[in-house]
């Protein structure tokens, strides 16, 4: 699984909460911290060295159009995104901050806010070459990267939260694909006609206790959230530029705020009594049970019928041993509204360094076709690129249906993930409390949770 990828398993427990705000700063390794006095335009990704090697094409086809940059990939090792960004922040601390770093939705807000160079004056220099990128990016992808009026990233790939299902265990049911405008009660439906399908150990749902991917995307499809959702004034130079003819851009702001707890809302207590019903009746996993890793091996093996994920994990599947036809994808079921959580990543350029023409030079090229094309050669990812998510991309991996990986944006819609600058703290609050509410005895037992998550969120968004 790629760097870019890894917020699929972000939410093991919040594990860098401490880190960011100041406590347990996490250890750095040697390889993560820059040789002082290297000449060179320092990139920072989420992964190994071998995660650095791999992006070298990359930084030659770069030197090839800009020979007087020198470019290196700096690896930071951690365990998930938060990691990272805690470990970031140490550098930053340090003296040894990174020029540019890949950020993915759940840091978005926490450089936007502390660390990042807006990227505002830079599109708007280069307008003709940006052009084509903003008229090959969906533009709920780019209000995702808005923060109080101003751009500070360009996404590169993106995933929403999907539903995956194995066809074997659906053919030994005798469940048929779901229409694109199934709903919840289908889903009960299927999830009951699968178990009774298939022999045991198999569970219809498997699901984890993360902000991706788990109870999140069932409060978006009830048309709410656990946070407050408002949006940012301006952008206006933005929409009103790169999006002019685009319907779909119609409304966009100046970026997503979440400054208050909503987990009191009667949505998000139907939305976690749905989740109840799951649990309580062996239709789907405690979200206690199991993570990320053991996932594609349990699901490849038949002993799960239906799990969210997004287009990343396409290749892995194909890496397990599953052909094109051995599982396909399907929006997530329609209740209050169909629209998806999504999550993202692209490059942030720190406020720090003293190269921002070059990390922006680096932004951009790394934004273009050829650069993407170098990026996401298979389907680890959704690349941003609408042109990108073609047949030729999925050809021999599949799913049948990969369509409905853009088609999540373009029919359904699609947010970010509820990500503030404070997002470690509230990512911690959730996770503690979802085990308690979705297995809670009863429905005063699930509201009495609520309750705890409301006071834990706003003690989280209170922190600085």
């Amino acid at each position: 699984m790629s760097d870019l990828s890894r917020r699929a398993v972000l939410g093991a427990g919040g594990l860098a909460a401490a880190g960011l705000f100041g406590a347990n700063i996490p250890r750095l390794f040697a390889t993560d911290i820059p040789g002082r006095g290297d000449d060179a335009l320092t990139v920072a990704i989420l992964g190994t060295n071998q995660d650095a090697e791999a992006r070298q094409n990359l930084v030659t086809a770069f030197r090839q159009i800009h020979p007087d940059i020198k470019v290196r990939i700096q690896a930071v090792q951690g365990q998930d995104w938060s990691n990272f960004f805690a470990k970031i922040l140490t550098m930053v601390a340090a003296g040894t901050p990174p020029d540019v770093c890949v950020v993915a939705t759940e840091g978005a807000q926490l450089f936007a806010d502390r660390l990042a160079e807006p990227l505002d004056t830079y599109v708007q220099r280069d307008k003709d070459v940006m052009q084509d990128y903003f008229d090959d990016v969906h533009p709920s992808l780019v209000e995702a990267f808005m923060y109080k009026g101003n751009l500070y990233q360009l996404p590169i790939d993106f995933n929403a939260a999907n539903i995956y299902y194995n066809t074997g265990t659906f053919e030994k049911a005798g469940v048929d694909r779901p229409a694109d405008t199934w709903t919840t009660d289908d889903f009960l439906r299927i999830a009951r006609q699968l178990r009774q399908g298939n022999d045991a150990p198999f569970v219809p749902f498997y699901w984890t206790n993360r902000l991706w991917g788990g109870c999140v995307p069932w409060l978006y499809i009830n048309d709410t959230s656990f946070l407050k959702e408002t949006k940012a004034a301006g952008g206006d130079w933005l929409w009103s530029t790169f999006y002019a003819d685009d319907p779909a851009a119609a409304g966009r702001s100046g970026g997503y705020l979440w400054e208050e707890s909503n987990a009191l809302d009667p949505k998000v207590e139907e939305s976690f009594e749905f989740l109840r019903t799951l649990v309580s009746e062996g239709l789907g996993t405690s979200p206690a049970q199991g993570g990320g890793n053991e996932l594609v091996a349990q699901f490849a093996g038949g002993s799960i019928g239906m799990t969210p994920a997004g287009g990343f994990w396409v290749q892995g599947l194909s890496e397990a041993g599953m052909k094109e036809n051995d599982f396909d994808v399907q929006f997530f079921p329609k209740w209050a509204s169909q629209h998806h959580q999504l999550g993202a990543a692209g490059y942030a350029i720190m406020r720090t360094s003293k190269r921002k023409d070059e990390a922006w030079e680096w932004v951009k090229f790394c934004t273009s076709r050829e650069g993407m094309h170098l990026a996401f050669p298979t389907p680890n990812t959704t690349p941003t690129r609408r042109s990108m998510c073609n047949a030729q991309l999925y050809a021999g991996k599949g799913p049948q249906h990969w369509q409905v990986f853009y088609d999540t944006l373009d029919k359904v819609g699609a947010s970010p993930i509820p990500a503030p600058p404070q997002q470690a703290a509230v990512d911690t609050a959730l996770i503690k409390n979802v085990l308690g509410a979705v297995t809670a005895g009863s429905r005063q037992g699930l509201r009495g949770n609520l309750q705890t998550l409301d006071r834990d969120l706003t003690l989280a968004l209170g922190r600085s």
